[in-house]
């Protein structure tokens, strides 16, 4: 991805009166707001983010475009985006066939959810169309760039005009990680071309793409950052339409990813603390992945960068939540035993995870176990553990660990103290494991050795 030239800004951002097609009468002199636009007849809305719906077409059916312009409590610009997409989706059926459905943005559009964001909270660009279908993107940002991070896709089978004959009812919610490179902050990113991304039956299709995330006092960049598919010599974009998806089937753009799918690198370490009365009460340190296995599993990594830190702290109890700014919110709580002994020491004890829709709030997932014994250490130490361990919530959801140290109580000068570290890192205990093994193996061999000797000399003699 490149820088390129600052871009037309009458070929995607209407100016604030636009004038009308050729052709068209001018609007009557006075007070009378223009009906028109540089794409069609649509009166622009004032609201705090603006969606304009576009009607034009590809093959057999409507295609709509979205434009979404999402202001602060300034009333500026903050997340700008314009695109046209479709969706794939291969489903079961109630006789245990498998149909194609085809999915297209319909004219009764909403943006509800959407956010800014900022430094410590995730941008969000949220839509919700047809019979209770949502789509939505997070976007995070370093000093100097933003790029998209998730993408979440809801439809709904109930929906019996696109999915007749459905065997699953009701709604089905993927995640897949968006493959957009970093984009420099104030520049727009640009791709007119057709991506597409594959996951779960669902295959996703984007073109004619134009945004830009954590937009700066209200103005949109004049540089644009275009995607890889459009260089000078890459070919027109082709609008996915019934014909060309349908024979698309043996090439890449098959709606049943014949390869393996790429592997979920391990999550980014996250440091978190609670602080009480201005003194830190409770360190963290570690790496989460949430793995939820319901029709396939899914890996979701905690992205550090938008997730914060709330919670408790108490002598003989202590809670960390932690909430990754996408409506993913997981608490650890720890719990001091034989509190009256001259040893005490400190364990994980329950851990509640709740994941919910970011569109209108209701609860996707919420999975809780309180009867752990895990992390335990001797209070007044840390607990720590390179390794990946795994908390098993429930038949469901599971929870990966990577670097893990934590502390939640008796922090000192807001340092860890003195580790013990799990049985995963103490590479000294394999040692002797596989010393014994081959000593076992050795004795083994031995004595069958031995056996079948005795065997053949016992067969070599003969009675007179």
């Amino acid at each position: 991805m490149t820088d390129g030239d600052a871009f037309a800004a009458p070929a995607r951002f209407p100016p604030a009166r636009p004038s009308p097609p050729h052709g068209a009468p001018s609007p009557a002199a006075g007070n009378m707001e223009p009906r028109w636009s540089l794409r069609g007849p649509l009166r622009l809305p004032r609201c705090s983010a603006c969606l304009l719906l576009l009607l034009g077409t590809a093959g057999f059916f409507l295609s709509y475009a979205v434009e979404v312009d999402v202001k602060d409590a300034s009333n500026a610009t903050c997340l700008y985006a314009h695109w046209m997409m479709r969706f794939l989706i291969k489903y079961e059926t109630n006789s245990s066939d498998y149909k194609n459905a085809t999915l297209s943005l319909s004219s009764n559009v909403t943006h509800d959810g959407s956010i800014c964001g900022n430094d410590t909270q995730a941008a969000l660009l949220a839509v919700q169309f047809g019979e209770g279908h949502s789509w939505s993107v997070n976007f995070t940002k370093t000093n100097e760039t933003y790029q998209a991070d998730f993408i979440t896709f809801a439809y709904n089978t109930n929906d019996t005009a696109v999915f007749p004959d459905a065997k699953r009812k009701g709604p089905i919610t993927i995640v897949v990680k968006d493959t957009m490179h970093p984009v420099q902050l104030n520049n727009v990113f640009v791709c007119h071309n057709t991506d597409s991304i594959e996951a779960e039956n669902v295959t996703q299709f984007f073109w004619n793409l134009t945004l830009q995330a954590f937009v700066q006092n209200g103005t949109i960049g004049k540089k644009e950052s275009r995607c890889d598919a459009d260089t000078p010599t890459s070919a027109p974009t082709v609008l996915p339409t019934v014909a060309n998806v349908t024979t698309a089937s043996t090439t890449t753009l098959s709606p049943v990813p014949t390869t393996a799918p790429k592997p979920v690198e391990n999550p980014d370490t996250g440091n978190y603390s609670l602080k009480s009365e201005n003194e830190t009460c409770l360190l963290a340190s570690v790496g989460l992945q949430l793995n939820v296995s319901r029709d396939k599993p899914l890996l979701i990594n905690i992205n550090p960068k938008t997730t914060s830190a709330d919670g408790t702290c108490g002598n003989t109890a202590a809670t960390l939540r932690l909430n990754d700014g996408n409506s993913r919110f997981i608490d650890f709580t720890f719990v001091v035993k034989n509190a009256s002994a001259n040893v005490r020491r400190f364990y994980l004890k329950e851990v509640n995870v709740t994941l919910l829709n970011h569109m209108n709030g209701s609860v996707i997932l919420s999975a809780d176990n309180n009867n752990f014994s895990k992390w335990d250490a001797s209070l007044g130490s840390s607990y720590m553990c390179r390794k990946e361990q795994t908390l098993e919530i429930n038949e469901v959801l599971q929870i990966h660990t990577f670097n893990l140290r934590i502390q939640p109580f008796l922090v000192k000068e807001n340092k860890f103290s003195t580790a013990q570290e799990c049985s995963l890192d103490d590479d000294t205990i394999l040692i002797p494991i596989v010393v014994g093994a081959a000593l076992a193996g050795l004795i083994v061999i031995i004595v069958i050795a031995y056996i079948i000797g005795r065997r053949k000399s016992y067969a070599g003699y003969q009675t007179l």
